[in-house]
């Protein structure tokens, strides 16, 4: 028998210290690489989209990946890559942590459409009262003093 699998993610993190360094003008490369290290791990990347202080995706995981050596090897990939060859130069590198929500097929569409919306989103909600809605929405029990 094969092996059938659908696991979706809804991915967040920021930059570190929050630091608006994420340029509107450069932004289609950076989702460019992070396509580029997901397809190289055999994920799929649906929608990918950012503000000044961090980033949001929809992606799936291939079943032989182990979620959080994903996000690592992504973070630490695209920091050399930004601070190198993009010019990213003041790039303080991504926080610690991050975000990740499973979804479902069904809910797919609704956050792909969610994603694109960010710059609009962002014009009435900081990040901080997005993250802080995302978990509540997921049950995550959380300590609003790692928020900031």
């Amino acid at each position: 028998m094969s092996t059938y699998t659908q696991i979706y993610y809804h991915l967040v993190y920021s930059t570190k210290g929050r630091i608006p360094a994420l340029f509107e003008d450069r932004r289609e490369k950076l989702f460019h690489y992070h396509w580029g290290v997901l397809k190289n791990n055999q994920c799929v990347l649906y929608r990918i989209n950012a503000v000044d202080d961090h980033m949001h995706m929809l992606m799936s995981l291939h079943p032989t990946i182990a979620l959080s050596n994903l996000i690592r090897d992504m973070k630490a990939a695209s920091t050399t890559w930004m601070r190198g060859e993009m010019g990213f130069h003041d790039f303080p590198g991504w926080q610690v942590g991050y975000g990740a929500f499973t979804k479902s097929y069904a809910e797919k569409e609704a956050v792909i459409q969610y994603i694109r919306d960010q710059q609009e989103h962002h014009k009435t909600i900081s990040f901080r009262e997005e993250l802080k809605q995302l978990l509540e929405e997921a049950g995550i029990a959380f300590d609003e003093k790692y928020l900031d």
